[in-house]
C-alpha cells in the first residue's frame, strides 16, 4: 500500500504549493486593515509636504555629489593601491541579488510543499518563518525590480563608456547595459538587504553595515558606477524596503503599526519550537 501511495503524494505536492503560493499572495495585496483615513495607517508615514521636503534634500545630495564628486572619484581609482582594487573586485558579485532572492525563494517554496496536516502549534510557526521569508524576499526584489526598470529608463553612462570620465552622458530608454548606471542595482539590493535583514534580526545590523558600504565602495572603486549612482541605489533600496515593511505592517502580517504609526516587529517563534517542527516534520 505504501508504494501505491507514493505517486499521489508526489502529484499532490506540487498542487499544495501552488495553492499556498496563491493564498500567500492574495493576502499579501488585500486591502490594508483599519481606518485608512487615520495618519497612523496610512502607506506613507510622513505627510506629502514632509514627503517632498525629504525628496528635495535628497536630490540636492545628489546633485552636490555629481557635480564635485564623481568625476574626481573615478580618476582617482587610478590612484588606488592595486591589491585595493583587487579586493574590491573579487567581493563586488556578492552585492548581485541574486545571492539573496534564490535561496529565499526556494525556501519559500520547500516551505509551501509541507504537508498541512500538522498540529496547529507546528502550522503557526511554519507560518510565522514563512512571512519573514516573504518579507526578506519582496523587500529585497521589489527594490531591485525598481531599480532594472528606472535605470534603463535614465539611460545614465557608466564611468567609462564613453572612453573619458565624463558624469553627464544620458541616453534616455536606450535599454542598455553600458547605458544604465543610474541607480546602482547593487547598491540598492545591498541596502534593502541591510534593512531587511536588521529589521528582522537587529543584532545583524553591524555586519549588514559592513556588506552594504563594502558593496557601495566596491562599484566605484572597479568603474562600473559613479558615486552619486551608488548614493541614489542606497537610497532607492532603503526606502523601498521600508516601504515594504510598512506595506506588510499595514495587513498585520509580521509587523504592525503602533498608535504613533511606528512599525513594530511581531516577535518570531523561538529556536526551540523550531526545533521542535524540524523534528516532527522528519519523524
Amino acid at each position: 500500500m505504501t508504494v501505491a501511495t507514493e505517486p499521489s503524494v508526489v502529484q499532490s505536492a506540487p498542487r499544495r504549493c501552488l495553492t499556498t503560493i496563491e493564498a500567500a499572495i492574495t493576502i499579501l495585496v488585500r486591502p490594508a486593515r483599519g481606518n485608512v483615513r487615520d495618519a497612523s495607517t496610512r502607506f506613507l508615514p510622513v505627510t506629502w509636504q514632509q514627503f517632498g521636503i525629504a525628496a528635495g534634500a535628497v536630490l540636492a545630495v545628489f546633485f552636490f555629489v555629481m557635480i564635485f564628486v564623481d568625476a574626481a572619484a573615478i580618476r582617482g581609482v587610478a590612484h588606488l593601491p592595486r591589491w585595493l582594487v583587487w579586493f574590491f573586485d573579487q567581493i563586488t558579485d556578492y552585492g548581485k541579488s541574486g545571492w539573496f532572492l534564490w535561496p529565499l525563494g526556494l525556501l519559500f517554496v520547500a516551505l509551501a510543499a509541507l504537508p498541512a496536516m500538522l498540529p496547529r502549534v507546528q502550522q503557526l510557526v511554519l507560518a510565522t518563518i514563512m512571512v519573514r521569508v516573504g518579507f526578506l524576499f519582496v523587500a529585497i526584489g521589489v527594490p531591485g525590480l525598481f531599480d532594472t526598470i528606472i535605470k534603463r529608463m535614465i539611460g545614465r553612462a557608466r564611468p567609462l563608456t564613453t572612453g573619458v570620465v565624463d558624469p553627464y552622458v544620458f541616453r534616455p530608454f536606450i535599454w542598455r547595459a553600458d547605458y544604465a548606471s543610474l541607480p546602482s542595482g547593487h547598491a540598492t539590493t545591498a541596502f534593502a538587504a541591510l534593512v531587511a535583514i536588521g529589521t528582522l534580526w537587529p543584532r545583524a545590523r553591524t555586519v549588514m553595515w559592513i556588506y552594504a558600504l563594502l558593496i557601495a565602495a566596491s562599484r566605484i572603486v572597479v568603474t562600473a558606477h559613479f558615486p552619486s549612482d551608488v548614493l541614489a541605489g542606497a537610497v532607492v533600496g532603503t526606502a523601498g524596503a521600508l516601504m515594504v515593511r510598512r506595506w506588510f505592517a499595514l495587513r498585520h502580517l509580521g509587523f504592525s503599526l503602533g498608535p504613533d504609526g511606528a512599525v513594530h516587529l511581531w516577535p518570531g517563534p523561538s529556536l526551540r519550537r523550531i526545533k521542535a517542527v524540524a523534528r516532527g516534520l522528519l519523524a
